[in-house]
């Protein structure tokens, strides 16, 4: 489980041009943001999500809700995630059916949602231009939407979660 911001001062990545030429790039430097919570399944590719204006613990209460609610009745996650001051706060109402496992600090190579960032940016949200913060949702919508479990398995595997038969 983590969250990314993504706005109108998004990602340039590199495009494919002819030899020799130098293509153009698009650049905003108006301040709207988009965040997004997410938690994957790493072996299933199964997910959950929410955008948000902004991080804080009532909307991570908010996420948390989504994500106990789509578990089964017998189901129960464990979700692993940073020490942000939200994950933490004293107002967090984790539900029943969750555990919180927290990475050792600094260490954002062993969450598998970091990968899925990167990915969201390179292919979905990076060299694009923003209206608003409309734009914005519907734009993250998009890109979520894009998602198959079998490549939110290939994106977000890792050797300490996803068993060697499974990858």
């Amino acid at each position: 489980m983590d969250e990314a911001r993504f706005g109108q001062q998004g990602t340039l990545t590199r495009v494919w041009a002819p030899g020799g030429s130098r293509p153009s790039a698009v650049k905003q430097n108006r301040y709207e943001w988009l965040y997004l919570y997410a938690a994957v399944e790493p072996s299933t590719g199964h997910s959950v999500a929410l955008q948000a204006p902004n991080v804080n613990a009532g909307t991570f209460n908010v996420f948390l809700k989504m994500l106990s609610d789509e578990l089964g009745p017998k189901d129960h996650a464990v979700l692993i995630m940073d020490q942000a001051g939200w994950h933490k706060a004293r107002k967090l109402l984790v539900p029943e059916n969750i555990t919180v496992l927290y990475l050792p600090p600094y260490s954002p190579e062993l969450n598998p949602v970091e990968r899925l960032w990167a990915y969201l940016r390179s292919h979905y949200l990076a060299n694009r231009v923003f209206d608003g913060y409309q734009h914005l949702l519907d734009a993250g919508a998009q890109a979520w939407q894009q998602l198959t479990p079998a490549l939110l398995r290939s994106v977000c595997a890792c050797d300490y979660i996803t068993p060697e038969n499974e990858r």
